[in-house]
């Protein structure tokens, strides 16, 4: 399962990571979100360890997807050092995701 990241994790998490860190911006009201859910957390199970995976409400938590541009959901963002690398908007196939995350490792 991927990392629940919230807006009081997200610096130490996300920011201050030393792997890639892959960041699934979401909320349980939107259908497209559940149809990426399931592709993140296998990503999450396959890059144990080598990255990390996580997920970030936005009804719950706003202040990091207002930070970071997030006005359609899902977003998943792709960051390394601290920085964003990568940027997918909407559904797309796991391919994608495993693809931001191979590049950085």
């Amino acid at each position: 399962m991927a990392l629940e990241i919230t807006d009081a994790t997200f610096e130490e998490t996300v920011l201050k990571s030393d792997k890639p860190v892959m960041v699934d911006f979401w909320a349980a009201w939107c259908g497209p979100c559940r149809m990426v859910g399931p592709i993140i957390d296998e990503i999450s199970n396959e890059y144990e360890g080598k990255a990390v995976v996580g997920k970030v409400d936005v009804d719950a938590n706003q202040e990091f997807a207002a930070k970071y541009g997030v006005r359609n959901i899902p977003t998943v963002l792709v960051f390394q050092n601290g920085e964003v690398v990568g940027r997918q908007v909407g559904v797309a196939p796991k391919t994608a995701y495993a693809d931001a995350i191979d590049a950085l490792l």
